[in-house]
């Protein structure tokens, strides 16, 4: 720094800005080019939290109407009787039967939110080159597997709600029964 009457002026170092540009340019090259690589998976990852969603919903409804037509067979107290175990291991049990549609409820909007944002960049590009071609085919793929990736969290988040108070009614049922023997 050098002084003057007035304060400090600073003085910077001289970097020639080609190479700083360049830089630049290939960093964001580089990371456009690293996003777009993950939006096939996410994609596929996305349609099988779909199907996956669907399976679940499938599963739900059978065990619904089983239950309806008081046809329903606990799987929980089948492996209680085959394992046996305290309450806190069919807690465990519970928590692991659900995982998955806890996962993909929980997931599936990030996936989504992905599948969003990497379009959106090329989108973008295609504005500032007033193709509206370019723009339309991106926000497709955008909003697409944004709207699919909200429809398999709300069914997965929907069936894991139902689905656990279900399963903690039946492990009360086993602790009462437990309780009067």
């Amino acid at each position: 720094m050098q002084g003057t009457s007035n304060g400090p002026i600073a003085v910077s170092p001289s970097f020639p800005k080609t190479n700083e540009k360049n830089l630049m340019s290939i960093l964001e090259s580089s990371l456009y080019e690293l996003t777009r690589v993950f939006l096939a998976p996410v994609l596929l990852l996305i349609l099988a939290a779909l199907a996956y969603a669907f399976l679940a919903l499938g599963s739900f409804v059978m065990e619904a109407w089983q239950r309806r037509a008081g046809r329903y067979r606990s799987a929980l107290a089948a492996h209680q009787r085959v394992h046996g175990g305290t309450s806190d291991d069919l807690e465990l049990w519970i928590m692991q039967r659900l995982e998955w549609l806890r996962v993909t409820s929980r997931s599936a909007p990030m996936l989504g939110l992905v599948a969003t944002m990497i379009p959106m960049g090329p989108a973008l590009l295609a504005l500032t080159e007033s193709d509206a071609k370019g723009i339309g085919e991106n926000l497709v793929i955008a909003f697409s597997a944004v709207i699919l990736a909200l429809i398999a969290s709300s069914i997965t988040f929907f069936v894991l709600t139902v689905r656990r108070r279900w399963l903690l009614q039946e492990l009360r049922a086993i602790e009462r029964m437990g309780e009067q023997n």
